[in-house]
């Protein structure tokens, strides 16, 4: 703090304050009123960091706030279950989840088994999207059979910018987001890894991983 600033006093500092907040009101409501634009968004959140689904449900939970009807479909935690969906079980008559998976794929060990599973989840959403039911659909771990391969990335995108309704927001989550996808996304949200409890012999905790 300088000494000038040392100098005023609180009920100075509390104008100088103000004075301040009124000029970014007035800058922030300047910017507000060139944005006119509605419209379904793709979302996508990927990186190591967590966060990417919880992020992803927490959209979840904001729609439902507004009376909106989500779709869920989760690409590979089918095995777990996770505090997400006993929560949102609580909202039937407003969410749709499909549990698709059967778990990552370093534990079914069947590339094939993989693909025909990634193959459904992907059918599951696209009939979703574009059913007109629902606002919102989250593709959770979509990124992770893009990864793989499991599913063309080409057909992804070509759907998604092509097929997706005006009105539909599609969130999706998992690490390693593919060029192509973020290249047609309209927010993508990179989530860094500062410290994680897991690399301290941590395991995986109830309402914090799952």
């Amino acid at each position: 703090m300088s000494d000038k600033t040392q100098e005023l006093s609180e009920e100075e500092l509390n104008a100088r304050h103000a004075d301040k907040m009124r000029k970014k009101k007035a800058a922030r409501d300047k910017i507000m009123a060139t944005k006119t634009i509605e419209k379904g968004l793709l979302i996508v959140h990927t990186g190591k960091g967590k966060g990417k689904s919880t992020a992803g449900f927490g959209m979840v939970f904001r729609s439902l706030g507004h009376g909106h009807k989500v779709g869920v479909v989760q690409f590979v935690k089918g095995r777990i279950e996770t505090g997400e969906r006993m929560a949102l079980e609580r909202f039937s008559d407003l969410v749709t989840i499909k549990r698709m998976g059967e778990g990552f794929t370093w534990e079914t060990q069947d590339r094939q088994r993989d693909i025909d599973a990634a193959r459904q989840a992907w059918d599951a959403a696209k009939e979703m999207i574009t059913s007109g039911d629902y606002r919102l659909i989250l593709c959770d771990e979509l990124n992770i059979v893009l990864r793989y391969d499991y599913l063309p990335i080409s057909e992804v995108v070509e759907f998604l910018r092509d097929e997706k309704p005006e009105g539909v927001h599609v969130v999706i989550t998992g690490r390693n987001a593919k060029d192509e996808l973020i290249d047609i996304a309209d927010l993508v949200t990179d989530m860094t890894q500062i410290k994680h409890p897991f690399r301290s012999g941590v395991k995986p905790q109830e309402g914090i991983e799952f």
